[in-house]
């Protein structure tokens, strides 16, 4: 049995640290959870507010799941 994966972005609030942006993606593409975050922090640093407004807009906009 195999189980059926969400087809749009999500929220994984479980897994988060602040807002389970960086987790709900991770788990989306399958990707570790670490290197999410740490592409996260040098957009941050590399873009300055507008990687903090895109952040922020996801948080606000995203699904909640949270298995």
């Amino acid at each position: 049995m195999t189980i059926e994966r969400n087809k749009s972005w999500y929220r994984l609030t479980a897994a988060g640290k602040i807002s389970g942006v960086c987790a709900g993606l991770a788990d989306y593409y399958q990707q570790p959870v670490l290197m999410v975050r740490v592409i996260a922090v040098v957009l941050l640093l590399c873009s300055g507010l507008l990687a903090l407004a895109a952040y922020v807009a996801a948080a606000m906009l995203l699904p909640k799941c949270y298995y």
